[in-house]
């Protein structure tokens, strides 16, 4: 095994192994509640929540769920946006022992009865406009109780009287929830239960703390099952990484939903370990988000390339206030190097691409924070207790300097496996060493680059073809907002490559522009061969574009042609 040339990069203040605390996962909001009670743990809206109320109100919930009968293991799935309701919800169910399986609201029904039944869930805490659609699947799946709660619960007075209001203008109906024996109010919960700790024990190398569905862009969602020593590991090295030596106050901004774990483990477990605030939105809305950050003031902001992408292309960034973002960590997906340097020179602060994946709890990889050392493309290198390697297509036999193959990485954060999925776990999982799926390599300084998804090289006429090497040319055009380049069937090449492109409003830029400009920046049989103008690409709900979805049309048109 090659050496860890990387470690040669580490300043001093970041620790190349460290000591994680034998504590669970909701130890960490005691110990900060006790720490600084009246300090303000969370912003919504324009109501803060200290860590002595977030505290109570998760030992009220954590009781209730065991005054319903759930116990140690038991799934509790959580369908909420970010709010505090999302917080409370998640430490309490941990304070209950339970597993917490983080649902996307924007389900469809056949997704949530699946990820339901998957997993076993019990306990659904829910808003109250998915009521509807919780009840339409529930008797097809383990469900006992459904808890549901209104973004207005969490609203400062008077935007909880109108919100309402506000709701069924945008939903067309109001919402009513049927008092049966099954559903329940978060609300409620809070006037009755008791504000005192179950003192579950918890062992943290064996016990799930999350069951986090994949994505499926791939394929069949599958249940990542994470203990509470994965996510210690993974958010204590998400403090390592992103503290800055020279002022460690953080406030950070939570854009990334907390149903992709990405999310999670950046904004609401890395708030709670450091103590400091976290200010929610909802959902990602351009404008919205701009006002947050100079109101607000954020210095650490993580986020997904599309959300940068929207935030550089507004017309009005430059009338906005950025200069509190210290730092920004961007995974999910490949950052484009355009991106970088112009969301950067908009705010002042550092943007650094990170790595990681669902079953890692999630990253592994990430340039330095605050350092003046980067490569260009480059995911970075290892985290702290992380090893990585670049393994050829048998397994067997560790790549040369340089050369491609896949990505393999060990350490804490590596998951248990997939829920009740031996055979599946056992093709990704080999003596600790997780298989990612992604082709990459690495320089002669330790430097990682990921060149694409083992799924998705192109090969066009025999030549391998990286998808990313298309996107990153296309980005660096200037009417180019958004991108994906795929390989579709083709009767000569096998394969050719497709590009999807949005342009900037108002552009008047052709194909054959396109075509001009990739020809004069790439290999001839990597130039896209066919170009697609859209108003918008489809993606998941933390902005990976889902080029499978892409792909599945492509095929459809050629079947009906």
């Amino acid at each position: 095994m090659a050496e860890k040339v990387w470690l040669q990069h580490y300043p001093k203040y970041i620790k190349e192994n460290l000591d994680f605390e034998d504590i669970p996962l909701q130890q960490y909001l005691t110990n900060a509640a006790q720490r600084t009670p009246e300090k303000i743990a969370i912003h919504f809206m324009g109501k803060d929540i200290t860590y002595s109320e977030l505290h109570k109100y998760s030992l009220k919930f954590a009781n209730y769920l065991v005054k319903l009968g759930i116990q140690k293991g038991d799934r509790v799935a959580l369908m909420l946006p970010n709010a505090p309701q999302a917080v409370i919800s998640y430490y309490g169910a941990l304070y209950a022992g339970a597993v917490v399986v983080m649902t996307n609201p924007l389900y469809t029904e056949r997704e949530i009865e699946y990820q339901l039944k998957d997993s076993g869930a019990k306990v659904i805490v829910s808003l109250d406009i998915l009521y509807p659609r919780i009840m339409k699947v529930f008797k097809n799946t383990n469900l006992e109780n459904v808890i549901i709660t209104g973004i207005k619960d969490f609203l400062p007075f008077p935007k909880n009287l109108l919100y309402p209001m506000v709701q069924k203008k945008e939903y067309g109906f109001k919402v009513e929830v049927k008092h049966s024996g099954v559903s329940h109010l978060l609300t409620e919960i809070f006037k009755s239960s008791p504000a005192t700790d179950p003192a579950i024990e918890t062992d943290i190398e064996k016990d799930l703390a999350l069951l986090q569905y994949t994505g499926g862009t791939t394929g069949f969602p599958k249940g990542v099952m994470l203990t509470h020593q994965n996510l210690v590991a993974n958010v204590n090295m998400c403090k390592e990484w992103t503290t800055d030596p020279n002022n460690g106050e953080d406030t950070i901004l939570g854009v990334l939903p907390f149903f992709h774990v990405y999310g999670m483990t950046t904004v609401l477990l890395l708030s709670v370990i450091k103590g400091c605030k976290m200010i929610l939105l909802p959902k990602f809305d351009v404008e919205t988000t701009l006002k947050t950050i100079q109101k607000l003031k954020p210095t650490f902001f993580p986020g997904a390339p599309t959300i940068y992408i929207g935030l550089i292309n507004h017309p009005d960034i430059t009338k906005y206030d950025l200069s509190s973002i210290k730092a920004c960590i961007s995974g999910s997906a490949s950052l484009p190097a355009d991106v970088q340097e112009k969301f950067e020179k908009l705010t002042g602060g550092i943007l650094v691409e990170g790595y990681g994946l669902t079953e890692s709890s999630p990253v592994t990889h990430a340039n330095l924070v605050f350092e003046d050392l980067r490569r260009k493309n480059s995911i970075g290198i290892p985290w702290p207790n992380t090893d990585a390697r670049i393994i050829d297509s048998d397994g067997d036999t560790e790549m040369p300097i340089g050369e491609i193959g896949e990505l393999v990485v060990k350490g804490p954060q590596v998951m248990k496996g997939y829920w009740n999925l031996s055979e599946e776990t056992n093709i990704v999982l080999n003596d600790g060493w997780l298989k990612t799926g992604d082709l990459g390599y690495m320089d002669e300084e330790g430097f990682f680059y990921v060149v694409d998804r083992k799924k998705d090289i192109i090969i066009a006429g025999g030549y391998n073809i990286y998808p990313r090497e298309v996107e990153e040319v296309l980005y660096e055009h200037p009417d180019v907002v958004e991108c994906v380049a795929v390989g579709v069937p083709d009767p000569y090449r096998g394969e050719t490559v497709k590009a999807y492109v949005v342009l900037k409003e108002g552009s008047t830029t052709t194909d054959k522009d396109l075509n001009k400009f990739c020809r004069e920046n790439l290999a001839s049989y990597k130039v896209p061969r066919i170009y697609e103008f859209r108003t918008e690409l489809p993606k998941t709900a933390v902005g990976k574009i889902l080029r499978r979805t892409l792909l599945e049309e492509e095929k459809q048109k050629q079947k009906e042609a």
